[in-house]
Order: structure tokens, then C-alpha cells, then sequence
């Protein structure tokens, strides 16, 4: 133990030997998340005074390496209280696997689940479930991680199902964030059925905000400020008034589906927040409830490095059987 005389303040040299979902990152955004719950001024504070990598002090953005020891000397007490204790709560698995390898796995979310916990659901929610799978299949132990968890790279709302991509390590997991803020990375595509008679490819572009209060976004003309929107639809199968679109979206915003198709005259039918209410009205006959819109395929491009094996790759998830039972009789009733 060291003590510092003028504070009396003992502290303990903790050692720390970093893996590989620990390098590559910098010594600041490590201590950032291994000590979750401290201030941003302890942290900055502490590598300038109480930090080493292999015995020698660094700077906040030296590039951590597999095998680099980081030593911290920090009081007991502080320690308790920086470092989050990490709970993986147990839940039953609702999704489904649409491809896994060992880098990242491709799940196919149901109805009604959430991507991540908010304050309503903290427990049982997608990236809770697969987790749960990881460290049942033994790829995931999170007694020996120090700061890692699996976690999607893409989110879908509550109600839109479909595919999810998870990082199962680290480096994959940075791997396939790059991807995604690539152009043509990662294209993702989506199937919904539309209230209107489209026959043309939409190509819509927007700028948006958010209401952060109501949790809804008011779509913008290009000229305005805002977040970039772009959206390419294609109709697939139209019939007296409904149409069967594939959605490809080029940005991922908020509801950026939902808001755009409805700005553009063309609700998602049973999208009870930017959908029309009489349309919406007719779509409880099916049992219709919420927007039907179903991410269905991801697409990979030019992939190198770690996921090289990805390019060109196509995973898909079948329409859920509610799609496919409601999309059968909008449909039919009109043969």
C-alpha cells in the first residue's frame, strides 16, 4: 500500500491486464468505462497523477495493446464506489437467429421487445436476451471482462421486428460500427405496407427534429436545419389502394421510416403515431395495432480485416406470421 501523507488518504495499486476487448481504445475511454460511475474530472485527474501503462505514465489518448498493464492507484472506498457491479439478469430468450459466427450474431427481433432497456423495461429486452445466450453458449464471461458487454449496432423500435446485429467481441464490435457509418457498408432494407397506390421508386431526402417530450419527429424541407433524412422506396405489389413497399434506408434516424413515408402521402398502415386514423380504423379488423414494418435484410459490402468473410454476405428474416396472415387479406380482399 501507498500513503499519501498530506490527505492520509491510503490507496491500492490496482493492476489491470488489458485483452483483446480492451485494446485498441484509448487510455481515457478505458478508464471511463472501468470506472463507470466516476466524474470526468477524477478521471483526467487520475492520469496525470495516479496512472501507468507498463510503469510508465501516458497520455489520455495513447492507444491501448493487448498484454499493457494499466496500474491505477486509487483509495479502496473509491473504487467500490467507481466501479459499476456488473449484473446480467437472466430472461428467457425470445429471438431467433438469423446467422452467427464468431464475431457477430444476426437476431431477429420479435414484436413488442425492446432493442435496449429504458426506463419502463431495465431487465428483459433484446440486448439482455442475447447476452444471456452468449453466456450460455460459453462466448461470453462476463467475470472475466473489465469493461466489455455485447451490443447492437443497430436499434429497431419496439414494435418494428426484424434484424438486429450484435458485436460479440470488441474488435467486431468496432469492425461493424465502421461498417455502419459507412455509405454502402451495410445497406438495410425493410418491408411495410403502404395506405396509397404507389407504382413509381420514391426517393425521399429530408432534414429532421426531434420532440424529444413526445418522442416524434417533424420532417423538414433539405433547406432547413436539421438531420439529414434519405429514404429509397420500392413498391413491390400494389392493389386497390394498399401497396407492398421494400424500404432501403440510407440513414438511420429516429422513426426516419414511419415519419418520412407518411410526409411523402404514404402511412404505414397501423402506425398509430404518424399513421392516418381512418386507415388505422380499417386495420383493426386484422388485429392491426401498431406499424407493420419488418426489417427483413442486411446487406454487406466491401468488408476487410476481421469480418472480411462478411463481403457481400445477405442475411435475411422471413415476414413474421402476422405480417404474412395480414398482408394476405388486405390483399385478397381486393382479388
Amino acid at each position: 500500500m501507498l500513503c499519501v501523507s498530506r490527505c492520509c488518504i491510503i490507496k491500492t495499486m490496482v493492476n489491470v491486464e488489458i485483452g483483446q476487448n480492451e485494446q485498441k481504445q484509448r487510455l481515457d475511454k478505458f478508464l471511463r468505462k472501468y470506472l463507470e460511475n466516476a466524474p470526468l474530472s477524477y478521471i483526467y485527474k487520475a492520469i496525470r497523477k495516479d496512472v501507468k501503462v507498463n510503469g510508465k505514465r501516458c497520455r489520455e489518448d495513447y492507444l491501448l495493446q493487448k498484454g499493457d498493464v494499466v496500474t491505477l492507484y486509487i483509495a479502496d472506498e473509491r473504487l467500490a464506489a467507481f466501479c459499476k457491479k456488473r449484473r446480467i439478469e437472466k430472461v428467457k430468450k425470445q429471438f431467433s437467429i438469423a446467422y452467427e459466427d464468431e464475431n457477430i450474431l444476426a437476431a431477429v427481433k420479435p414484436l413488442g421487445l425492446l432493442t435496449h432497456g429504458d426506463k419502463t423495461e431495465k431487465k428483459n429486452h433484446l440486448t439482455n436476451q442475447v447476452i444471456d445466450y452468449l453466456i450460455e453458449q460459453g462466448e461470453f464471461q462476463p467475470r472475466l471482462e473489465k469493461t466489455f458487454t455485447p451490443a447492437p449496432v443497430n436499434r429497431l423500435d419496439r414494435n418494428t421486428t426484424g434484424l438486429v446485429l450484435f458485436g460479440k467481441t470488441n474488435p467486431a464490435l468496432q469492425a461493424l460500427n465502421q461498417l455502419i457509418r459507412q455509405r454502402d457498408g451495410i445497406d438495410k432494407y425493410y418491408q411495410t405496407i403502404v395506405r396509397g397506390s404507389l407504382r413509381e421508386n420514391l426517393y425521399l431526402r429530408a432534414r429532421m427534429v426531434k420532440d424529444e417530450r413526445r418522442n416524434r419527429i417533424s420532417v423538414l424541407s433539405e433547406a432547413d436545419e436539421g438531420r439529414l433524412m434519405e429514404t429509397i422506396v420500392r413498391p413491390l405489389y400494389g392493389d386497390n389502394g394498399y401497396t407492398l413497399v421494400e424500404v432501403r434506408i440510407m440513414t438511420g434516424r429516429t422513426h426516419q421510416i414511419r415519419a418520412q413515408l407518411s410526409s411523402a402521402g404514404y402511412p404505414i398502415i397501423g402506425d398509430q403515431k404518424y399513421g392516418d386514423p381512418e386507415t388505422n380504423r380499417r386495420m383493426e379488423r386484422y388485429g392491426l395495432h401498431t406499424q407493420l414494418l419488418h426489417a427483413y435484410k442486411l446487406v454487406f459490402g466491401q468488408c476487410g480485416g476481421l469480418l472480411a468473410e462478411l463481403s457481400g454476405k445477405v442475411i435475411t428474416a422471413e415476414l413474421p406470421a402476422n405480417f404474412r396472415r395480414i398482408k394476405d387479406e388486405i390483399f385478397a380482399q381486393h382479388e
